[in-house]
């Protein structure tokens, strides 16, 4: 059975994590589909957005622990290197890799969360540009008040860039869940919603990303990391420099066009 089911419908790809029994750990098989799944995506050219979401109760719960302490035997009861040196060895050769992957996706994520994201779940909900969720959706951050461990898959650079410092030191060391109206109060995700609507707004939220400029979601990820590492002053030359490029593609035609002809604006693909 496939650890990530994938349908694609007007242009949006469903991507679905399929281990519902156990709530959709982000085990290594289901790293590697998914992987192989946005590189789908990436060559498939009339994929103009996707949708990210959990079967069953779960969104995703995290690591899969218990394959984790499985490892660090290989069979015949020789180490192959500490615990540590081989999770870091997986996460740079698999993990870190996926959640590169889909910021380097060139159409916009929409993660619609289902239920429980814990662990590193919450990293690949907020590694999504949009994150949505159903009301009795959760988020939470047991790395470091149950494991000692850092919270990983992204979620130190993704929830302060959200939130802010005071709230991201919270979720890291407090042991509390954050309700998706939390959540949303806070900023962290785009909307909560009624738990029978949210793949229907997950859906019509893709279809309205995949009517933007095809470089629409990469230049906005360019222009926000750069804003972060930049002053003031940096910033708005970042800025200008990037209109000298994008006033003369074809968007710009076609969006003054449109806007002179009170229509609205019908953009090429990838």
């Amino acid at each position: 059975m496939s650890h990530v089911l994938y349908e694609l419908e007007n242009g949006v790809a469903t991507l679905t994590l399929n281990i519902p029994t156990r709530l959709n750990p982000i085990a290594m098989d289901l790293q590697v589909e998914l992987r192989d799944t946005l590189a789908r995506v990436a060559d498939d050219r009339s994929v103009r957005a996707v949708v990210l979401t959990g079967a069953g109760k779960a969104f995703c719960v995290g690591a899969d622990l218990s394959a984790i302490l499985g490892g660090a035997d290989d069979g015949d009861g020789k180490a192959k290197g500490s615990l540590g040196t081989q999770t870091a060895e997986w996460m740079q050769s698999l993990s870190n890799p996926l959640i590169e992957a889909m910021h380097a996706l060139p159409v916009p994520i929409v993660a619609a969360v289902n239920g429980a994201a814990a662990g590193a779940g919450v990293g690949l909900a907020l590694a999504a540009d949009i994150t949505i969720a159903a009301r009795s959706a959760y988020f939470y951050l047991p790395f470091l008040p149950k494991l000692g461990i850092v919270p990983d898959l992204g979620c130190t650079w993704f929830v302060p860039r959200r939130i802010g410092a005071a709230r991201a030191m919270g979720m890291a060391l407090l042991d509390e869940r954050v309700s998706a109206d939390q959540a949303e109060r806070w900023g962290l995700i785009w909307a909560a919603c009624e738990d029978d609507l949210l793949l229907l707004e997950a859906q019509k939220i893709a279809e309205r990303l995949a009517r933007l400029p095809a470089h629409a979601v990469l230049e906005a990820r360019k222009a926000f990391e750069a804003s972060a590492q930049h002053t003031l002053s940096e910033q708005l030359h970042f800025e200008s420099e990037r209109q000298r490029e994008l006033i003369d593609k074809p968007s710009f035609s076609e969006g003054v066009t449109a806007f002179l002809q009170k229509r609205a604006p019908v953009f090429p693909g990838r």
